[in-house]
């Protein structure tokens, strides 16, 4: 008898397990005992890292380590689960966006700010490292959160980083559309549109309507449409050259197309692109003599005062 009941206590002495804290517990506890300590080490590498390229001040570093711990330690009071809906973990994101973006207009490069997040993860980390009551189980619960705390900050970051370089291409972009085929009016009646660069479908559409407005609002007698800044010619570029001739005759005005060089002709006509009864001439000069010419206009020198 006694040994079986011998031989029952060592098999629940060898299936009892003990029960690890919860992360944010143990978090929380680490902070406690080492907020000096963690607050001086994320100051110091935050002037190592941000500090030496004069990209923040001392105090700007200081108050911006006090105000993530302040978020941090707030978060893990939310709760045992991290909630990435929750007003806590929504503050501790904008705080990181709001960071970034400060340093990067002060021409930190995003690399530097990851660096850091990476940084104050490793501060953890090492802390715990450094903790000799946490177990094997407590230090992977805090690994993985960590890691994927972090991980999910450093995305958001690269998302707004991305969705920002979108907005600022297209907005070059716009800008390059709206200045590389100026519709210019250099005479009564007289437009002049060069254009440079490539002739896509996006902008050979902008630049019509732009182009066709001035003729009805100018009231357009002849177009001189200069080509001498475009790169190349292809189908796509040939076709819209071709609808916006059509569309100026539609208009009730004379379109001249100048700037033909001799390899553009060559791709004209291997492309079967006819051009007969467009008004051809080799410079955007010619072409203009040729439009004031049509409406009656002479042009001459200037002759010296005597």
């Amino acid at each position: 008898m006694a040994k079986g009941t011998t031989a029952k206590t060592s098999k629940k002495t060898k299936t009892a397990k003990v029960q690890p804290r919860p992360v944010h517990k143990l978090l929380i506890e680490l902070l406690m005992l080492n907020a000096g300590r963690i607050s001086e080490v994320i100051e110091r590498e935050g002037q190592e890292i941000f500090g030496q390229a004069n990209l923040l001040s001392n105090e700007e570093i200081t108050d911006y380590s006090l105000e993530f711990l302040e978020l941090f330690a707030s978060l893990l009071h939310a709760g045992e689960r991290i909630d990435r809906r929750g007003p806590e973990y929504r503050a501790l994101r904008e705080f990181f966006n709001g960071f970034s973006k400060r340093i990067r207009a002060r021409g930190a490069s995003l690399d530097e700010f990851v660096r850091y997040i990476q940084f104050l993860q490793r501060v953890f980390l090492e802390n715990l490292d450094a903790s000799e009551d946490v177990s094997f189980e407590d230090a992977r619960a805090v690994i993985i959160l960590l890691g994927s705390l972090f991980n999910d900050i450093i995305l958001d970051i690269f998302h707004i980083y991305l969705e920002e370089k979108e907005r600022t291409i297209q907005a070059q972009q716009e800008e390059l559309r709206q200045t590389s085929a100026p519709v210019t009016e250099i005479w009564d009646g007289v437009l002049t549109l060069p254009i440079i660069g490539t002739l896509d479908s996006s902008r050979a559409m902008t630049v019509m309507e732009r182009l066709l407005g001035r003729i009805e609002r100018d009231r357009a007698k002849a177009v001189v449409m200069d080509v001498t800044g475009v790169s190349s010619i292809d189908t796509q570029v040939s076709h819209h050259l071709v609808q916006m001739i059509r569309a100026i005759s539609l208009m009730g005005a004379e379109p001249i197309l100048t700037g033909i060089r001799p390899d553009i002709a060559r791709s004209l006509t291997s492309l079967n692109i006819d051009l007969g009864r467009v008004t051809t001439r080799s410079t955007l000069a010619e072409g203009l003599k040729e439009a004031f010419r049509r409406l009656g206009v002479h042009v001459g020198a200037a002759e010296a005062a005597g």
